[in-house]
């Protein structure tokens, strides 16, 4: 190497785990400072499904693959990330939107520290109320998420708030915590394989909504549903605030279970036999047996899906544009159901529900990627075949751009 010559930039690397309900993937991206991060290697296992959820075992089996994932991510040897991060999925935290007010009399200073011990004071009400949300009452819950998303001094927002005298302060903060116990588990099973114990917890729901608002910048009010093996996710988003979220516990794992149990089939021979009908491919005296489950199955979610609204706006309507995410191979399936609704009946959409789905075409160009190394399983291949999986890439911008 010449005197005058400078040595190659060495990459700094970050690990993504993405634990839902039904898998878990992980990933690792070069981070980028002023760029898109650029992704190096992505895998996704399953999580076994069984025929009644325990919560226990459900807890195991998702630590197992998670184990299995963060084994091959170590063997393959791309190099040691220097942050860890898990982006957990419903049911793996609770969250909540909260609003913070304060009003006196008479002006007075709004400081750094007076917007602590209230945010403090909340965290802690939050706590308390969402203990029961977890499987052990008696477990202790950890903050893994803090998000303050607007600020309010005397009605009108500001991003300096700090050292001026107001009579009324408002903060919108999104907090999201998740169960002592289970955190410590995954961070063991992560540390097994890259002798680590710092890895830094998020929520799928606030990467979703972070990247979705900013990719539609012109969108201030639309509606969130991330639909997982176990869980329906529903978040709204009003004034480009993510102002409340709900689950209810219908994804694509009751649809195979429903099959299985009213056809007397296995869980394997359900999920095939679904595949097989949503692709048109089932033989007919197969698409008989199926079509009145499914339809009824359908209904069910649809219903699900209904209330789920009702019980989450307070407002007279809801947004009528959805950002949805959900597995490649589902994307029509469910794109049917919720366009043939007729919600009017429970409530009034702004217009007809636009539907989007954030899936690999929606999401091109956010991220990079090195082709060679890419192994996928929730993914959808595209143009050079090269595999991309949504969820890894909505997570890998939204931690390069605003975690690292």
């Amino acid at each position: 190497m010449g005197i005058f010559s400078k040595p190659k930039e060495e990459k700094e690397l970050a690990l993504v785990f993405d634990i839902g309900s039904s898998s878990v993937g992980g990933a690792v991206f070069e981070i980028q400072k002023f760029g898109i991060p650029k992704i190096i290697l992505s895998i996704r296992e399953p999580i076994i499904l069984e025929e009644k959820i325990n919560t226990e075992r459900f807890l195991f089996l998702t630590l197992k693959s998670l184990e299995v994932v963060a084994s091959r991510i170590c063997i393959m040897g791309i190099g040691k990330p220097s942050k860890i991060f898990c982006v957990l999925s419903s049911p793996w935290y609770a969250s909540q939107t909260r609003v913070i007010k304060l009003e006196k009399n008479t002006s007075f200073l709004f400081t750094s520290k007076l917007a602590d011990s209230l945010i403090q004071k909340e965290i802690s009400l939050f706590e308390e109320e969402h203990l029961n949300k977890f499987s052990h009452s008696d477990e202790k819950a950890r903050m893994i998420e803090f998000k303050n998303m607007k600020t309010m001094l005397n009605g009108y927002v500001t991003d300096e708030p700090f050292d001026k005298k107001v009579k009324k302060i408002e903060m919108v903060v999104f907090i999201s915590m998740s169960e002592d116990k289970i955190l410590k588990k995954m961070v063991g099973a992560i540390s097994r394989h890259f002798h680590s114990e710092d890895v830094k917890f998020s929520s799928f729901t606030m990467a979703s909504f972070t990247v979705a608002r900013d990719m539609f910048m012109h969108q201030e009010n639309f509606l969130l549903v991330d639909i997982a093996g176990e869980v329906t996710d529903i978040s709204l988003v009003k004034k480009d605030v993510l102002s409340e979220s709900i689950s209810y516990p219908l994804g694509r794992n009751f649809m195979i279970r429903g099959v299985a149990d009213s056809l007397s089939y296995t869980l394997s021979e359900a999920k095939s036999f679904i595949s097989l009908y949503k692709d048109k491919h089932a033989v007919e005296s197969v698409e008989k047996r199926l079509e009145p489950v499914i339809s009824k199955l359908k209904t069910e979610w649809l219903n699900g899906f209904q209330q789920a609204l009702v019980n989450l706006s307070n407002d007279i309507s809801v947004p009528s544009t959805i950002f949805i995410t959900v597995d490649q191979d589902l994307i029509d399936f469910f794109s049917e159901i919720i366009k043939t609704e007729q919600f009017n009946q429970y409530t009034i959409t702004e217009s007809e529900f636009k539907i989007i789905f954030l899936d690999v075409p929606m999401l091109h160009g956010i991220t990079a990627f090195k082709p060679s190394n890419s192994v996928f399983s929730r993914a959808d291949v595209i143009g050079d075949s090269i595999i991309r999986d949504p969820f890894i890439i909505i997570e890998s911008i939204y931690i390069n751009r605003f975690v690292c």
